[in-house]
């Protein structure tokens, strides 16, 4: 790992917790196991709260998303040698940890700017590293040093990841097609997908990335109102408003809603 503001080598030092560089500086591990990189002023990136994770928790606990978390093991798996895989936007660590189980011995990074996620992450997986970080300041890691990089219904910063991938590397990306959750998106006034998110995807990956694959993931969820509540409260509708209690109690005791999520796979550029 490399110290994000001056790019020199980090080194663990146990007796002590934290991680230090040849130039001084120090990063201390918290005693939740997550270590903090950023530095100077504050990040402007929203993360998620300690309710949404709660919400996300419960709800891939549930294994609604069981699917799409396959999908992206298999995207990883399918195309990786046994380097170090890393998480933008880890949430809860939860699609890191599947593909982590999948590819022993591998070792993973989960990656989030939000203190309540990096604190769940640290004990996501035994053979992951947790930590504070905002992607769009550039990525903690050295040049070439990893052979896969998640981004799960999470924002992305291509460049960044390009060249913190070996050559042979994979990007995988996960995200949402306009018909996902599209049964309660009218009646809970959730945020709709963005109908122009494919092409702004291409945008951001052009000169970064060539495409490999894409696969439409898409099924039908029987959702209780309890994890009715829990999609809403886990997601960018929770930064508007919590889910209703009106809203939810005039929808069934059971509904079926629809998961649709594009799980793509990219290779760096040349």
């Amino acid at each position: 790992m490399r110290a994000h503001q001056d790019a020199a080598a980090l080194a663990l030092e146990p007796q002590d917790r934290a991680l230090r560089c040849r130039r001084g500086h120090s990063f201390d591990v918290a005693r939740q196991g997550y270590v903090s990189l950023l530095t100077g002023a504050s990040t402007k990136m929203i993360g998620d709260t300690a309710a949404m994770l709660d919400a996300r928790a419960a709800f891939q606990t549930g294994g609604h998303f069981a699917p799409i978390a396959e999908a992206v093991t298999h995207a990883v798996t399918a195309r990786r040698t046994a380097g170090p895989v890393l998480e933008v936007g880890a949430g809860t660590g939860y699609y890191l940890a599947q593909v982590l189980d999948a590819a022993p011995p591998t070792v993973g990074i989960a990656l989030d700017v939000a203190k309540s996620a990096v604190r769940r992450c640290a004990r996501a997986h035994p053979r992951a590293a947790s930590v504070l970080a905002d992607a769009w300041r550039g990525l903690p890691v050295r040049d070439g040093a990893l052979d896969s990089v998640l981004s799960v219904f999470a924002p992305r910063n291509p460049g960044e990841v390009a060249r913190v991938l070996a050559e042979d590397g994979c990007f995988v990306v996960a995200t949402p097609t306009e018909r996902h959750l599209g049964e309660l998106v009218g009646p809970l006034d959730m945020v709709r997908v963005d109908p122009d998110k494919d092409r702004r995807l291409d945008a951001a990956m052009t000169g970064h990335f060539e495409p490999v694959e894409q696969t439409l993931v898409e099924y039908p969820m029987k959702l209780a109102r309890a994890d009715v509540a829990n999609v809403v409260d886990m997601g960018p509708s929770a930064h508007h408003a919590a889910a209703d209690d009106a809203r939810l109690a005039r929808l069934p005791e059971s509904i079926e809603v629809t998961a649709s999520v594009v799980v793509g796979t990219y290779r760096p550029g040349a």
